[in-house]
């Protein structure tokens, strides 16, 4: 029996295959390249903006310091996420996993963290939309909450449509972005001066203060929630598992391209940007890319280009996120850890409740708060806990479960994930260096969260969920063995 289930107060036996038919996804909609798509999507906005204010908190030196051990901690992570997906291909992603391996308490733990990222991100990136479409001009509209509402009113009704439907309208948003990025590294670097990279005052109170470390030793460890924005998002594809075409072979594959592609992404952007115009010049900027073409003049054919892409990047990352947070409520909620009645689907196998609810709450959030920042901030506190308990996750299966079958096996095992779990400590700690604030809100929701778990409902699980079932068959097994 799966630990803290009440088959009691669970549906009953002959209500089993009613209950799970209620709440079946459409299998075999996505395929690598979709998958893959979909990986590069959930991150590709962070390229456009957002990365650049490590710059403030670290210098080139720093900030590139910390995108490189962050790229390390992805790297690590998704070669972990890539073995497990393989073994528990479910709608739980991380949370599956954890609950394999951590029991209920790890699973809650880690599916709440996911979920707080998946939320906030969404209505954060529907800020910046907003600013984007004002910036541009388009329709002469403004900032503000009708923009926001039409946002997740249009894209929530695309998923609501279907997932292949929805995976192929991310796919082409998302190549416009990719495209639209490498067009302007070329352009930037035509204007590259590698003297301007370290162009940022240097504090010489700071510990190891340096032209490339102006802010001293400390400033790389500042701008680790920054350089994470070159790849926040990408653990989201396992969440795709239940509805991916041969998700034991596809997904390992979509993982590794699409990591690939976002490294690519961010050693491009990131060196043509700073070196077109300067660290200096971009560490506040709102619109990074932009500032970086536009140097001290006007604007230019490419820069408005960038300008627009840049709006695609934000679009194809929100919708995306949208997609994660929907699957990631619906596993919770199919198991019994979130409300039940949140994990029905409809007749074209969406969660419409799944999605429909978070995109309610996000729009309240970014129309009451309209603080971007702050929200993105939140989100990364819930990401680097996730990562942090889905690292262990791989550590605790591979030495409680060695003979598990394996189709995929991550390279370097153990101490591949360990890497994965020290550097994701690090981050979180991080977060409290760059906005104790947004680090306290996202604290106070994961209390409120286990509290509610903790009094109602961990005695409620369902038995028969695959997450559950998942675990259940192993905690047979080891009795099996120890008998």
């Amino acid at each position: 029996m799966a630990e803290g289930t009440d088959l009691r107060t669970a549906p009953p036996a002959t209500a089993e295959d009613d209950y799970l038919h209620r709440r079946t996804l459409r299998r075999g909609s996505a395929g690598w390249l979709l998958l893959t798509g979909l990986g590069v999507a959930y991150v590709v906005s962070g390229d456009f903006s957002g990365w650049n204010i490590g710059l403030s908190e670290g210098g080139f030196g720093g900030l590139a310091a910390a995108t490189v051990l962050m790229g390390i901690m992805y790297a690590c992570l998704v070669f972990s996420l890539a073995e497990l997906s393989a073994i528990l291909p479910t709608a739980g992603g991380g949370y599956g996993f954890a609950r394999r391996a951590l029991g209920t308490w790890g699973g809650f733990l880690t599916g709440t963290a996911i979920l707080i990222e998946y939320i906030l991100a969404p209505a954060a990136i529907s800020l910046f939309i907003g600013d984007y479409v004002e910036s541009l001009g388009l329709f002469g509209l403004t900032s503000g909450w009708p923009v926001y509402l039409a946002c997740f009113a249009l894209f929530i009704g695309i998923h609501l449509w279907g997932v292949g439907e929805a995976l192929r309208f991310s796919l082409v948003v998302t190549a416009i972005a990719v495209a639209a990025l490498l067009v302007f590294a070329v352009g930037a670097f035509t204007d590259f001066d590698a003297s301007r990279l370290n162009d940022i005052p240097v504090d010489t109170s700071a510990l190891g203060a340096g032209s490339w470390l102006p802010f001293g030793v400390l400033g790389i460890w500042a701008a680790f929630p920054f350089g994470m924005w070159f790849f926040l998002g990408v653990e989201g594809v396992p969440l795709a598992a239940e509805e991916a075409k041969d998700p034991v072979r596809s997904m390992p594959r979509a993982l590794a391209i699409a990591l690939s592609v976002l490294v690519l992404l961010a050693v491009v952007t990131f060196l043509a940007a700073t070196g077109a115009h300067g660290s200096a010049a971009l560490k506040d900027a709102g619109n990074p890319l932009v500032v970086a073409l536009q140097g001290a003049g006007g604007p230019t054919a490419l820069s408005r280009f960038v300008n627009y892409a840049g709006l695609a990047g934000l679009v194809a990352s929100f919708f995306s996120l949208i997609f994660a947070g929907s699957r990631q409520l619906f596993a919770l909620s199919r198991a019994g850890y979130l409300p039940r009645f949140l994990s029905l689907t409809s007749r074209r196998k969406s969660p419409y409740l799944g999605l429909l609810i978070p995109g309610a709450i996000g729009f309240a959030l970014a129309a009451w708060s309209g603080n971007g920042g702050r929200m993105l901030n939140v989100a990364v506190f819930g990401a680097t806990i996730s990562y942090a308990l889905m690292a262990l996750s791989h550590v605790v299966l591979r030495r409680r479960e060695p003979d598990l079958e394996r189709p995929y096996r991550t390279p370097g095992g153990i101490l591949t994930s360990s890497v994965a779990f020290v550097l994701a400590l690090s981050a979180l700690a991080a977060t409290f260096l760059v906005d104790k604030d947004a680090a306290f809100i996202a604290l106070g929701v994961y209390a409120i969260a286990l509290a509610y778990f903790a009094f109602y409902s961990r005695h409620r699980l369902v038995a028969h969920a695959p997450e559950e079932e998942f675990a259940a068959l192993a905690e047979a097994e080891a009795e099996l063995a120890r008998d």
